[in-house]
């Protein structure tokens, strides 16, 4: 069937007109003026990834209410962030439509809205989700004029050194494009080990990096904060892997507090040719064919360790073939409370699960076994490699909820 006009340039327009802090606001009262809808909400994702701050509602009495924290395990709001498809049901003498609100993989939020029963399941659905593609863009291009949204973000206030640390990690953790799907996950541990990872996608290449400086607290933060800044100007400088690599271990050696493991990954997305440099750090588990492996690189010093004479990091290839699931983690998924957990058995249950719910489970599951209090920071990459012959960007892994159910539970 044919469709109106799109409603999207007004919707963006208003937007812009709009403060950065109620520019969400505006979105959802265009919405439930143009659907005559009786509530619109906007759902934030937390960055535990565990639950929503329902952040933004627009009511027909204008009145929208505290804003409300909301657990995802079990919810249909799950269903709608894993699936990453629109939830249509009945509610009472009028119809509830939720629909994800994501950017390239990273699934920032929901929208969610009370119709009346006798509007279009077709048209509503496309119309929503269309408006709901804007909201994303809406979202990250404020977010960087107003803390409002990384507030929504936040269960609770972090330490000083959970704030510096946030900071240092990618403003998207996970990324879909033809080659690739990736997702990374930290779960910070009680005293915060400075654990992050990194990644940047450009024309000819995907790079990749975790690192885990040693330490606590304050000083493992700062101590990240000058190996990532000391990697990303490397890697914006055009420097080869071996340099970036060569630079990370000066900073911090200059800086002389400490050292850190490190892992550096490059992906050449026109030949799939992927190069590693690995500084002390836990080898990565790579899936293929249904078999979970240990890649077993060479490894160099870590980050700062002071080596005299300096050794040069050593470049090595990485077989990575279209159809392999990679992982790459810090120690704290493997030791102390890792040690409960049998990842190798987990990433098997989890393969048909899209990168971003994978990386959570997998740091949600040693965080279970702790008890909730971690004593090292677990951290873990996932990159889907689909190959270098794709030319369309990959919008799901297949996931579903019940396989996502089956495999939250590890076998301890």
């Amino acid at each position: 069937m044919s469709r109106r006009p799109s409603d999207l340039p007004r919707l963006l327009t208003a937007a812009e007109t709009a403060a950065p802090v109620e520019a969400v606001a505006v979105v959802a009262e265009d919405l439930r003026r143009r659907f005559a809808a009786t509530k619109v909400s906007f759902l934030i994702v937390d960055l535990t990834g565990r639950a929503l701050a329902r952040l933004s509602t627009a009511t027909a009495t204008g009145s929208g209410g505290e804003t409300e924290r909301i657990p995802l395990f079990g919810s249909v709001y799950e269903q709608v962030i894993r699936t990453q498809r629109p939830h249509h049901e009945p509610a009472g003498r009028e119809q509830r439509v939720i629909v994800p609100v994501t950017n390239r993989g990273d699934a920032i939020g929901l929208l969610e809205l009370l119709l009346p029963a006798d509007r279009s399941e077709e048209d509503v659905v496309h119309a929503v989700g269309e408006a709901a593609h804007a909201l994303a863009y809406v979202v990250i291009a404020n977010g960087r004029f107003t803390d409002f949204y990384t507030w929504g973000k936040r269960t609770r206030p972090p330490t000083l050194a959970a704030e510096i640390q946030y900071q240092l990690l990618p403003q998207a953790l996970s990324c879909e494009a033809a080659q690739f799907t990736f997702s990374g996950s930290l779960e910070p541990s009680e005293d915060l080990s400075g654990d992050t990872f990194d990644y940047s996608l450009d024309r000819d290449t995907l790079h990749l990096s975790v690192t885990d400086p040693m330490g606590h607290d304050l000083d493992a933060a700062l101590a990240a904060t000058v190996l990532v800044g000391a990697l990303r100007r490397a890697r914006r400088a055009g420097a080869t892997l071996a340099e970036q690599a060569r630079q990370g271990d000066q900073a911090l050696t200059g800086y002389g507090h400490g050292h850190a493991t490190g892992q550096l990954l490059r992906i050449n997305l026109h030949t799939g040719e992927a190069k590693l440099v690995n500084a002390g750090h836990p080898w990565p588990l790579r899936m293929r064919a249904g078999v979970v492996e240990t890649i077993t690189c060479q490894v160099d010093q870590p980050f700062g360790l002071a080596v005299a004479p300096p050794r040069p990091y050593r470049v090595q290839t990485l077989d990575l073939r279209p159809g392999d699931r990679l992982l790459m983690l810090t120690d704290g998924m493997l030791e102390r409370h890792g040690e409960k957990i049998d990842l190798t058995d987990l990433l098997r249950r989890t393969r048909s699960l899209h990168p971003r719910e994978t990386t959570l489970m997998l740091t949600s599951a040693v965080r279970d076994a702790s008890g909730g209090r971690l004593e090292d920071d677990a951290t873990v990459m996932c990159l889907d490699w689909h190959g270098p012959q794709e030319d369309h960007r990959h919008v799901s892994s297949g996931a579903d909820t019940h396989q996502a159910s089956a495999a939250r539970t590890p076998n301890h």
